[in-house]
């Protein structure tokens, strides 16, 4: 997977580069699973090998598990780049992404994010962009049984923002996901980057409300990804524990909403 991910980003880079969005990029892989600063495995060797002459490539590693946020953090304090692209190791990218993300960014300078139109590995549309949770719609969408899902859909999809044109850029956007963020990296830096109070979920939310403070969050479905991560809840106890208690933490501090 990380290997179909790095190959999908150098393409989009190429051709980013080609037409002219781009003079260069910098890819930093964030190793928040080996404790020690030894030689890099093969495996992730490998997977980096699309890469090789499309960028510069630096290994962040020796931290240990740090959480999704405070790895990015890491990155994001090394980034001289006019824009940073927060990617999962689960997404693969369209090859016009990275030109068309930048491109709009470009053309819009009121806006620090973009977020994308994204597919699951079936082809059903994942909806990345996301109005203010309550506690009850969290737990509705994350345990609900389905029949109770399917009668109270319309809560869902007003939630998911399934009400706004599908093929038409939109913003503000209040919340967009962390598995695809393309953004201004003065506006990444001049808030912090992500919170260290968020180990895994909801570090996403938390930024895309503070960014929303200087700047807005855009919806350009001209960028496009396949997405294989999301349902949490469905991912076992230590990630329903985990995403319980940033949820908590995200409520205690951007204000409670039962329903």
């Amino acid at each position: 997977m990380l290997r179909a991910t790095v190959a999908s980003l150098g393409a989009a880079v190429e051709r980013a580069r080609t037409a002219g969005a781009l003079a260069g990029a910098v890819l930093y892989l964030v190793d928040n699973g080996t404790a020690d600063t030894g030689s890099l495995d093969r495996t992730v060797a490998d997977a980096l090998a699309p890469f090789a002459g499309r960028a510069s490539l630096e290994i962040l590693r020796g931290q240990g598990n740090v959480g999704f946020g405070v790895g990015h953090n890491l990155a994001i304090a090394r980034a001289d780049s006019r824009y940073h692209l927060v990617l999962n190791p689960d997404v693969v990218a369209d090859g016009a992404a990275v030109e068309e993300g930048v491109r709009y960014l470009e053309a819009h300078p009121e806006v620090a994010m973009v977020a994308p139109h994204a597919l699951s590995e079936t082809g059903t549309r994942q909806y990345l962009c996301k109005r203010y949770p309550s506690v009850a719609i969290l737990g509705l969408r994350g345990f609900g049984p389905g029949w109770l899902r399917r009668r109270l859909r319309h809560l869902l999809d007003h939630y998911e923002m399934r009400d706004i044109a599908d093929d038409a850029p939109y913003s503000p956007i209040p919340i967009a996901s962390g598995c695809f963020m393309l953004c201004r990296t003065a506006a990444l830096v001049s808030v912090g980057g992500f919170s260290p109070a968020f180990f895994l979920y909801f570090e996403d939310f938390d930024l895309s409300l503070r960014l929303g403070r200087i700047a807005r969050i855009a919806y350009v479905p001209s960028v496009r990804i396949v997405h294989a991560g999301g349902d949490a809840a469905g991912k076992g106890w230590a990630h329903q524990r985990l995403f319980v208690r940033s949820a908590l933490e995200f409520f205690r501090r951007h204000g409670w909403r039962f329903v």
